[in-house]
């Protein structure tokens, strides 16, 4: 593990998936094809990896209900819920970006 705080925090969610992926569960729980349409251009693939590495990294936890088919939903824990202020620091940043650039 990196010795800096800020590649530490990269690490964790410095993908640009994981931050819409973030961003969509800000807002509470959601299954799998729920964030698969909410998130442009992601592929099924990718998203499976980017989940797994959250989970992993204890950011989403994954709960899989025993019906056929399975229903399986993400949620953020504790720790991915922490990461609102950076989230919102970030589209705080691009709305003056957009105000400059027009």
């Amino acid at each position: 593990m990196p010795l800096c705080p800020v590649e530490i925090t990269l690490a964790l969610i410095g993908s640009k998936w994981k931050i819409l992926i973030l961003r969509e569960l800000m807002h509470g729980t959601k299954r799998f094809n729920q964030l698969l349409k909410s998130i442009n251009g992601i592929s099924q693939k990718v998203l499976t990896q980017q989940l797994r590495s959250m989970e992993k990294d204890g950011l989403v936890v994954r709960k899989v209900y025993p019906e056929v088919p399975p229903k399986v939903e993400y949620t953020l824990t504790e720790l991915g819920l922490s990461l609102k202020p950076i989230l919102d620091a970030m589209y705080e940043w691009g709305e003056r970006y957009k105000k400059i650039k027009g």
